[in-house]
């Protein structure tokens, strides 16, 4: 390999080295976003709550005061039928100094009714994408998981295979040393039966026998013509 092949063999080893580190880092950081946007919304939650509180004494005393405006000026109208002007006047200044807190309360009222609904629309939203995110990123942790577990089984499945392979060169190497230490015997064996073949013609020749030596004519005659008598 060439020094230039090597180089940008390592630098892109490094480069995915890298970028490992840092998505594991992006996931780290978004983890910590998450529980702090987790965090501000049970504060969103509680101010939301408070608003409402205020909100529904606010609408109490509202209502109280409409009840107020209406019976004084129902007092106001029963004084002046029965002609007493001065206490009708009095029950009507009392029902315009109601009204007047009636326009204060209500005013606020309206202020915390804004505020509560678009609290609880914005807070919806970001709910949403909090479980959005979380979703995303308990989906590619799980992923992430997944392929490393692939990519385990994958290199033990080829180191496996390469152990098998080796394993199975080994057996034939066995299997041919088997066979040539079984030829060899089969050779020795031969060539001692053929030393016990040619020692005992020795003896014979020695003893004055032809050992398998050809059957002379008149034997073989002999043996033609009791052949055809029989």
């Amino acid at each position: 390999m060439s020094l230039k092949k090597l180089w940008t063999a390592l630098r892109g080893a490094a480069n995915e080295s890298i970028e490992a580190a840092a998505d594991t880092q992006s996931i780290r950081i978004l983890d910590q976003e998450l529980r702090e946007a987790k965090k501000e919304l049970q504060v969103c939650d509680e101010n939301l709550t408070k608003i409402m509180a205020k909100r529904k004494m606010a609408e109490n005393k509202v209502n109280a005061l409409k009840e107020d405006v209406e019976t004084y000026t129902n007092h106001a109208i029963s004084a002046s039928e029965k002609g007493d002007e001065a206490l009708a006047i009095e029950c009507a200044e009392r029902v315009a100094d109601h009204e007047v807190n009636l326009e204060t309360e209500q005013s606020l009222l309206n202020g915390y009714l804004s505020s509560e609904t678009s609290l609880k629309a914005n807070i919806a939203k970001a709910k949403t994408s909090v479980r959005r995110m979380e979703q995303q990123i308990d989906q590619v942790k799980a992923t992430e998981s997944v392929q490393k577990a692939q990519v385990a089984v994958s290199t033990r499945h080829m180191g496996a295979n390469s152990k098998v392979k080796t394993a199975l060169d080994s057996l034939e190497r066995i299997k041919a040393k088997q066979e040539q230490r079984n030829a060899e015997l089969a050779a020795a064996e031969e060539l001692a039966n053929e030393e016990n073949d040619t020692s005992l013609d020795v003896k014979l020749r020695a003893a004055g026998i032809q050992p398998g030596g050809q059957v002379r004519g008149n034997n073989k005659l002999a043996q033609i013509l009791a052949a055809k008598k029989g």
